[in-house]
């Protein structure tokens, strides 16, 4: 997978750091909040994978802190707002 600049990128994170790829972003919502949204783009043999085996695999480094919260999905992510109830679909 790679990650692909999309409508709506107004951050390049690890832009000036050689040893990671960059991450074209989103920061979206309140700072508080914190919300970052990316966009990935499968291979075809990752695509071929995913259809046979309807999975993916999320990897997260939280270098010994808490974990964060984590929203996987195939559509851009709505902005999130703490102050309004979520609802479950």
């Amino acid at each position: 997978m790679e990650p692909i600049k999309f409508d709506g990128v107004n951050v390049v994170f690890g832009a000036e750091q050689p040893e990671y790829k960059p991450l074209p972003a989103e920061r979206v919502g309140k700072p508080q909040t914190g919300q970052i949204n990316t966009c990935w783009a499968l291979s075809p043999d990752e695509l071929k994978r995913v259809q046979e085996t309807g999975v993916i695999f999320v990897s997260l480094l939280t270098f010994g802190q808490p974990l964060q919260p984590v929203l996987v999905s195939v559509d851009k992510p709505d902005v999130y707002d703490p102050n309004e109830p979520q609802t479950q679909e």
